[in-house]
């Protein structure tokens, strides 16, 4: 079963979700060149609920966060990637910069980001809150970056 779906896809599940009982957690991120700390976060992530969507970031998105040499690993690569890790459910690609919209149409129970947000800076806390629902930051393990693994690998080829 292919859990990478639209957004007009996973809100459909999510109504079957909801109806039957079950705690839906929400991430996103970029997740180019994934690595120990991505899967350390997703891992706790699901532990906050029943089921685990992950938004992913569109290629065009990733180069306006990040700039027009990223993202390194394209968005289908990356969202098949993250639909493979044992604790995710679902995947979602979005192509805004942040994951507003997916959180509105989808209102999670759980809405998950890294400790390095403050609570009240996280996108889509207010929809989550409205409706019952909670913010939960999770702390990194360890100082491992997308960005520094790429700075690793320049350095030692060059």
């Amino acid at each position: 079963m292919n859990c990478v779906k639209n957004l007009d896809e996973l809100v459909k599940i999510r109504i079957e979700l909801k109806q039957s009982g079950k705690k839906v957690v929400f991430t996103n991120g970029v997740f180019d060149i994934l690595h120990a700390g991505h899967v350390d976060y997703i891992t706790k992530a699901k532990e906050k609920g029943d089921v685990l969507i992950v938004g992913v970031n569109s290629d065009s998105s990733v180069k306006r966060i990040k700039g027009e040499l990223r993202p390194v690993v394209p968005q289908h690569e990356r969202a098949f990637i993250i639909a493979s890790l044992k604790p995710v459910d679902y995947v979602v690609i979005f192509d805004e910069d942040t994951p507003g919209a997916v959180i509105n149409k989808l209102i999670p129970d759980v809405l998950v980001k890294g400790a390095d947000w403050s609570v009240e800076n996280i996108v889509g806390r207010d929809i989550v809150v409205s409706n019952g629902g909670k913010v939960e930051t999770i702390k990194f393990v360890n100082d491992q970056s997308t960005t520094n693994i790429i700075k690793t690998v320049i350095e030692r080829f060059k």
